[in-house]
């Protein structure tokens, strides 16, 4: 057995180490360059929680995604005498009156004789009213629509109402009672207000000379909505909600003292 002295070993040590050392990084460096050709790592991140928009032709859109704006309404505040009605005025586009078109065809059976018909009224601005006697708000509103039709006669103004399934004769006594001086029609079988979509009572349109529909409200209104609805078929007339003056109440006095005795 060879004994190799102690310098000898030290830098045999030292030779082989260098040896693994060159060996560890040629090693590494291959690993490097094998990652860097391979293909590149990707992240796939989650979509988004919006719901696709889609295009005029259904198609996906490139505008971005915005929540629905409010709609404000154009149409008068409304107001009513009768506490339990809900009513609603509009002066949009289209809707319910169908503001903007022309009026359906109304030709009815006139209490007294006769016919309305609306074709026959163009040149004059018209105010429909469907109604009856069994509702109480309708009831209420007949002195107000009187008193719109007598102060604005001499605009030419037609107020018209048409009685829904109601009774003649209750109609008859109806306005008798109350001194109505304006047509007032009878729609027994409801054809009428079905034409003019007469959901519910009372329902007005106001329509004026060349036919067209311009508001419209529903509910027992009271004489402001009245009166700014038929303003929109009265152009330059200041229309005004009633110019009759409230009864003034008598005058409290007291009683004079008696001579004394």
């Amino acid at each position: 057995m060879r004994c190799y002295p102690p310098l000898m070993g030290s830098r045999l040590a030292l030779a082989l180490g260098i040896i693994v050392g060159i060996l560890a990084a040629a090693i590494v460096a291959a690993a490097v360059i094998s990652m860097a050709s391979g293909p590149a790592a990707t992240i796939t991140l989650p979509p988004a929680s919006l719901a696709p928009a889609t295009g005029p032709a259904g198609g996906p859109s490139t505008s971005p995604a915005v929540a629905p704006s409010a709609t404000a309404s154009t149409g008068p505040a409304t107001t009513s005498g009768d506490a339990g009605a809900t009513p609603a005025a509009t002066h949009s586009p289209g809707g319910l009156f169908g503001i903007g078109l022309p009026a359906p065809p109304l030709q009815v059976e006139r209490l007294g004789g006769g016919t309305i018909d609306l074709a026959s009224l163009r040149g004059k601005p018209v105010w429909v009213v469907f109604t009856g006697t069994y509702c109480p708000s309708c009831r209420d509103e007949y002195p107000f629509l009187e008193s719109f039709a007598a102060r604005y006669a001499d605009t030419g103004l037609v107020v018209v109402t048409v009685h829904e399934k109601d009774d003649a004769a209750a109609v008859s006594a109806l306005t008798s009672e109350l001194g109505v001086t304006f047509p007032v029609g009878l729609d027994p079988t409801g054809t009428a207000g079905r034409d003019w979509k007469a959901v519910a009572l009372p329902i007005h349109f106001w329509v004026d000379r060349d036919g067209i529909v311009r508001a419209g409200a529903l509910g027992g209104v009271g004489p402001d909505i009245m009166a700014a609805s038929l303003a929109t078929i009265l152009p330059g007339v200041k229309v005004t909600p009633d110019d009759s003056p409230s009864p003034s109440p008598s005058p409290v006095t007291a009683p004079s003292p008696s001579p004394a005795p």
